[in-house]
């Protein structure tokens, strides 16, 4: 099995930021993004990388980059990384160059499914984020049409649902709306896509950025098995919990353990490090039909 890149650093670039998976660096004009082999869950980053994962996500991104280009411009710019990819072989198909933006402090999910922490207040108040459902839902459910339901974004720690009131309190009216409304055109049409290639996009969440002109685009990464829950389709039945080509495995591996979810992360065995290698890959499979090379 291939090693993982769990970080990458290099002399004469200028780290921007570094998040739970990627290293983001400012080269003046425009942004380089690095995909590691990282993973992350209840928000700890764990000590063992997943192989390949990080090509999975940057390759998966620029799929649906090239796919959505008639609903949304993107960030993307290219991935021909110049001097700095024959210095650093090892970037190859994890980077990107993409646009600066003022990215919007809130996530935008959308759910098309019943689950997560959808499921787990729907339970309560037969609703998610403060949109009403109609009773006699199950666990995974498919809602009668995909709901926005945005949270907020942090760095560390946990993620928070909100309300379209609380988000467009945030960035603005018609900010709020434009993104709603590009959230799910985006899922829509994803989500039809992967259906025919034997992909249940359950729910998803996009981040957008503002440029200089105030054009709303699409950023970060996009569809993927770590921002997605991605179910099998020929697997498919409501009313449990489903199989995932996603990091939901590692998940449900980690609430086996006696850990309380509170750094540092337990290692994870090797064989659960090839099971999950073999998701990703298989996602990436399904959706851009051929295999990552």
């Amino acid at each position: 099995m291939p090693t993982s890149l769990l970080t990458f650093d290099a002399a004469g670039l200028k780290k921007f930021r570094s998040g739970k998976v990627r290293e983001v660096f400012d080269l003046g004009d425009r942004l380089l993004f690095v995909a590691t082999d990282r993973i992350s869950a209840f928000d700890v980053v764990l000590p063992d990388g997943i192989p390949d994962k990080g090509r999975v996500l940057t390759q998966l991104s620029l799929f649906w980059f090239e796919f959505l280009k008639k609903i949304v411009s993107t960030h993307f710019l290219t991935t021909d990384l110049g001097d700095i990819g024959e210095k650093h072989p090892e970037l190859k198909e994890r980077s990107m160059l993409v646009r600066k933006t003022k990215p919007f402090p809130i996530e935008c999910v959308v759910r098309g499914y019943l689950a997560g922490s959808g499921w787990k207040e729907y339970q309560k108040t037969k609703s998610v984020c403060g949109i009403p459902l109609s009773d006699g839902l199950k666990e995974s459910s498919e809602l009668p049409a995909p709901i926005f339901t945005p949270a907020t974004k942090a760095e560390t720690g946990h993620d928070e649902n909100i309300s379209f009131e609380k988000a467009a309190k945030r960035v603005g009216q018609k900010k709020a709306e434009k993104m709603r409304d590009l959230s799910i055109a985006i899922y829509s049409a994803a989500r039809d896509y992967a259906r025919k290639r034997g992909i249940l996009i359950a729910d998803t969440k996009f981040e957008f950025g503002e440029l200089a002109d105030g054009s709303i685009i699409l950023i970060d990464e996009v569809l993927t098995p770590d921002s997605s829950r991605f179910w099998p389709a020929d697997n498919y039945q409501p009313g449990r919990g489903q199989a995932s080509f996603d990091k939901q495995f590692v998940r449900d591996y980690l609430e086996t353990l006696s850990w309380n979810k509170q750094p540092p992360g337990p290692p994870l065995s090797p064989e659960i490090i090839r099971k999950t290698r073999e998701k990703y890959l298989e996602a990436h499979r399904k959706i851009t039909g051929k295999p990552l090379a």
